[in-house]
Formats: structure tokens, sequence, C-alpha cells
């Protein structure tokens, strides 16, 4: 089983381009947030256009598990947190987003959003409580921001890690948890672009521009992990 870890693609089409390319190669593409740019001058309901069809494309070759992160919100719950509104219709295009749990082979594959408020962490939580009880081989969790106190967090300057991330990867421990967020954590001393937290290993790809994006290529039969980059490339077992 052959899973591609992306994240932070912010609106860069030509690394759409590059992934629709690419995709029939793999079992699965997991897409860690930020898939839109809130910096961009073109508008958020546009760049969704856009991003839709190209995810659309991408679920005709391959599996696709997308999570939100904080550029994709665009609207607001009956709680008044924000959410990911363009990703609410995602399975009628073929992709599985926020709050899925899917069996991908004998694995299991639990989609996370980018939570605003209580309300959306509470959903999280019983979303994660529900899938620990379902039989699997192992368990992917795909989370925009990485854990707390990792390297996977460190952007050279301070450390985005998300503390209750870390919490529930201490209560639930899954197998492997596909991130991004912290584009620069990969290229800068003291980052890094995997990390094991207890017995859960952890991933970051980071984000450069051009035409392909950072990467990450995980065999899950193999037990092994390739990052790679503009400039580097590096592999570890796991």
């Amino acid at each position: 089983m052959r899973v591609l870890l992306v994240s932070d693609l912010h609106y860069r089409l030509r690394q759409f381009d590059w992934l629709l390319e690419r995709a029939a190669a793999v079992d699965a593409l997991m897409i860690a947030g930020d898939l839109l740019d809130n910096h961009s001058q073109v508008a958020l309901d546009v760049q969704a256009v856009a991003v839709r069809a190209a995810l659309r494309e991408l679920a005709g070759q391959t599996a696709v598990f997308v999570a939100s992160g904080n550029h994709d919100l665009d609207g607001r719950d009956d709680a008044g947190e924000k959410t990911a509104r363009w990703m609410a219709q995602f399975g009628a295009i073929g992709v599985q987003g926020d709050y899925s749990t899917v069996a991908l082979g004998d694995d299991l594959v639990t989609v996370c959003p980018w939570w605003d408020g209580p309300q959306a962490r509470a959903t999280l939580d019983a979303c994660l409580t529900e899938a620990a009880d379902r039989p699997r081989r192992r368990w992917i969790w795909v989370h925009h921001a990485p854990p707390a106190a990792s390297p996977l967090a460190w952007d050279g300057r301070r450390a985005w890690g998300d503390d209750q991330l870390s919490s529930w990867i201490e209560r639930f421990t899954p197998d492997l948890v596909l991130t991004g967020h912290v584009h620069q954590a990969p290229f800068v001393s003291g980052g890094g672009w995997v990390d094991r937290v207890g017995p859960t290993w952890v991933f970051n790809a980071g984000q450069q521009p051009g035409v392909s994006p950072a990467r990450i290529e995980i065999d899950l039969d193999a037990g092994t992990a390739v990052w790679t980059s503009a400039t580097d490339r590096a592999k570890i077992e796991f």
C-alpha cells in the first residue's frame, strides 16, 4: 500500500497539475490542509471552484483524503466557529474530507478538521473515540498541524505545534499522523520531516514553491518513508 503525502499547496495550481500526473501511481493521496490561500488576490470561493475540480480528477485516479487547514476556513457553523464550508460536499466528488473515517485496505484513515472552537473539538473527539473501536491493521490520521514539542512544528524561530493533538496521540496511539502547516520544518536546523511520539510516527513534508510539491511517499507494507524536496531527499524505515 503506497501513500503520497503533501500539504500546504496554497492554490499553487501547477502543483495540483503535478499531482494529477502522478496520482495513479499510488494507492492513496493524503493532503494535510491549506489547499487554499487566504493571502491571495483571488477570492476564496473562486479558488475553491478550481481546487474542487482538481480534486474531482484526482479522485478518479486514486483514493483521496483531504483535511482542512487554517487557510481553508471560508465560513462559520451554527456555533459561530470558523469552518471549511467549501469542503462540505466532498463526498459528492469522491473525496474523503473532515471527520471521515474510511478503510484503506486493512488500514483505517481518519481525516481531522482544523477546529476553531470547543464544538468542533468535541465533535472531533467523538469521531476519534468512535473510530478507536473499529478493527484495523494500522490507524492513520490526516491532521493539518503537527503535535506540540515536535521538531515538525519548528519553523526556525518558534514552534507551532498543537497541544490538543499531542493529547489525542497520547490517548489513542494512532500508528501514523500525517501533517503539514509548518512549511519550514524540514528545511531548518532543529526541525524535521519525521518524528516519533511514543509508538506513533508523525510526518510533515513541508512546503516549497515551484512545479512539484515537497512530498513524502510512504510504503506501508515495506515500512519505509521517503521525503523529497526540490533540493534534498531522505529515507527512513519505521
